[in-house]
């Protein structure tokens, strides 16, 4: 029996705390975030009769609309988090940035997956850099910079120009930039130690999502490509096209390698550059790792026999994976990133009359400039067509279309 089977083991038979009959027998998930990737969960979870617990942010944000067992609290509230945990079957974890040790002292009440150990690497991106070197996984040249002559230093390594990285909180293009002097990293050092990567020339932007339970059963979808605006993800694209059957199989198997190394648990996100080589050859270069359903896997909900979200729930318990086959050869998936409307929901009756093949997801949020409310889906025998639907339906519901 391995440790993690172990770990649920000894937590089987945990008391509900509401409900009675069927309800109260219902598998119960408690998930830190009250966001867009929590709220998705819940639509997976509710056809199986699996109920999600919520920590959120606000009582009207996107997840506590849907999950009716939603407690507020901060993701640093270590007693909000310890009382989630006494009364769930297993915890996860919406996005990152919850504190290490909280997490591994949750683990007394609730197997927490991912685990402390595995989340550290989407974390805290100095550790998951020197942890892929260890396994020979392939990604840029990099250095630890705690000073301006240790940046100066890093820039005359990396041919004078690279890419400036926070370790920790980073997310949507937020603590990095690209730097070509020393003192474009000064605002930063306060924060501590930085990252300095280099610059890799990439022809595309894909990403790998991969499932793996505590018994070890890895599922894994195709490589995607992904196409980002601004530092955030705006266009992905299933399967990623022009992408030849070796070089998804070994993307594939990097992908799964991390995740058993890692011992993730629930869905684990690669995004990586792929880059020609000396001899003209694509190669990939892993880039970041994420460890909870990802953009680069919204498309499933369409586009896949079992979505990333359902994965996930039936990963945290242990439950038998789902097959990942594809619905259709292509799947497409753009972002909602603001509108010039106040409700884009307003604009539903044009952009459903003109795009009826067209999937809509809006997560209840109030617009704000370039921020994630939403994206809509669409799935066919053709690309271009897919494309332009998505991208005609997503342009009515940001208020940049006129007819």
């Amino acid at each position: 029996m391995t440790s993690e089977q172990k770990t649920s083991s000894n937590h089987a038979g945990k008391q509900r705390v509401v409900g009675t009959g069927a309800k109260s027998a219902a598998p119960r998930i408690g998930v830190i975030g009250g966001g867009q990737l929590a709220r998705m969960m819940q639509e997976a979870a509710a056809p199986l009769g699996i109920e999600l617990d919520a920590l959120v942010e606000a009582s009207d944000g996107s997840a506590a609309q849907v999950i009716p067992e939603s407690r507020v609290a901060q993701a640093d509230d270590v007693a909000a988090i310890m009382e989630l945990a006494r009364h769930v079957d297993a915890l996860t974890v919406e996005h990152e940035h919850v504190p290490e040790a909280t997490l591994k002292q949750a683990e007394q009440f609730a197997p927490v997956r991912p685990n402390a150990t595995a989340l550290r690497y989407a974390q805290d991106k100095i550790a998951m850099r020197t942890r892929m070197g260890e396994l020979g996984i392939p990604g840029p040249r990099w250095f630890t910079v705690n000073s301006a002559d240790d940046v100066a230093a890093a820039l005359r390594e990396l041919g004078g120009r690279a890419v400036l990285k926070t370790p920790r909180d980073g997310y949507d293009g937020k603590g990095v930039r690209i730097i070509d002097d020393v003192r474009q990293a000064d605002d930063w050092f306060a924060e501590g130690p930085l990252l300095v990567e280099e610059l890799i020339p990439f022809e595309m932007e894909v990403a790998q999502l991969v499932a793996r339970r505590p018994s070890g059963e890895i599922r894994s979808w195709p490589v995607v490509r992904t196409v980002q605006q601004q530092g955030t993800c705006f266009e992905v694209v299933a399967p990623a096209p022009g992408i030849g059957e070796a070089l998804a199989t070994e993307i594939r198997e990097l992908g799964e390698s991390i995740a058993r190394e890692l011992a993730v648990v629930g869905i684990l996100a690669v995004e990586l550059f792929l880059a020609r080589d000396s001899d003209g050859t694509l190669r990939p270069y892993v880039n970041e790792l994420a460890m909870r359903p990802h953009n680069s896997g919204h498309w499933t909900i369409e586009g896949s026999t079992t979505s990333q979200f359902e994965q996930h729930v039936r990963a945290v318990l242990d439950l038998p994976l789902g097959d990942t086959a594809l619905r259709a050869p292509w799947s497409v998936m753009v972002n909602i990133l603001g509108s010039q409307l106040r409700d884009p929901r307003d604009a539903y009756p044009q952009a459903m009359a003109r795009y009826p093949s067209v999937k809509f997801h809006m997560y209840g949020k109030a617009v704000k400039p370039r921020r994630k409310i939403g994206h809509v889906t669409a799935v066919g025998s053709d690309l271009q067509a897919a494309l332009a639907a998505v991208h005609g339906a997503a342009a009515i519901l940001r208020g940049e279309d006129s007819e």
